[in-house]
């Protein structure tokens, strides 16, 4: 069997370092040597995936600057995720029901889009579907723009702290979707901190009225 994973907006030099990443790697093994390596890897990544022709997965959504699939084909992915363009773009834009087009996105990166942006790429591409991930769903997904849409979340009980579920979306050889939903592991079954691990860190909550910026923890 084989895995596909793709690279998201959390698999960059920048954001390891802002969200622990980089601090863990240098407490366990000394340097950030092993740090190195990841981030190095991360330029491999893919950043888009085909699923026979009908569902696009990214990690984020869509971009002004990407009408065709052979534009993402002819990106430059093996480098850090800029701040801006397409590639960013496909790292950290988001969907909204209550917009039309792109809107300048409150993350400072990437743009919110509508149904009416999904619905001519889906057309102009020849695609049933897209499916991404990078927003918190309390139930675990979320479904958009009349079926044609989904975001994906796999992180049960987000920060441990969230009580979200979380999910695995399944599609069939004909391309129906199922997602799987699951809760967090019981306290008993998790691995406990090893000695000399410092307790895990909360995240400060989100005050009502404040943007969904780059460090909310509602997103990733």
């Amino acid at each position: 069997e084989r895995i596909t994973l793709l690279r998201g907006n959390h698999e960059s030099r920048q954001i390891t370092q802002v969200y622990g990443f980089y601090a863990e790697c240098v407490r366990k093994y000394g340097d950030a040597t092993v740090w190195q390596c990841f981030t190095e890897l991360f330029d491999y990544l893919p950043i888009a995936a085909s699923i026979g022709g009908s569902i696009l997965a990214v990690h984020g959504g869509l971009s002004p600057s990407l009408h065709h699939l052979d534009q993402i084909r002819l990106l430059d992915r093996f480098a850090e995720i800029p701040h801006d363009g397409p590639l960013a773009d496909l790292m950290w834009s988001d969907p909204d029901p209550d917009k039309l087009g792109f809107v300048i996105s409150p993350r400072g990166a990437g743009f919110v889009f509508g149904q009416d942006v999904a619905w001519r790429f889906l057309q102009l591409n020849g695609l049933a579907h897209l499916v991404r991930a990078h927003q918190l769903c309390m139930t675990g997904y979320q479904v958009l723009f009349d079926d044609s849409l989904s975001t994906v979340w796999s992180a049960p009980n987000y920060c441990y702290r969230f009580g979200n579920t979380a999910s695995i979306l399944e599609i069939s050889e004909g391309f129906g979707r199922f997602f799987n939903v699951f809760g967090p592991a019981p306290e008993s079954e998790r691995h406990g901190q090893r000695p000399g691990d410092p307790p895990k860190r909360e995240l400060p909550s989100l005050r009502p009225g404040k943007s969904a910026g780059r460090d909310d923890p509602y997103f990733t």
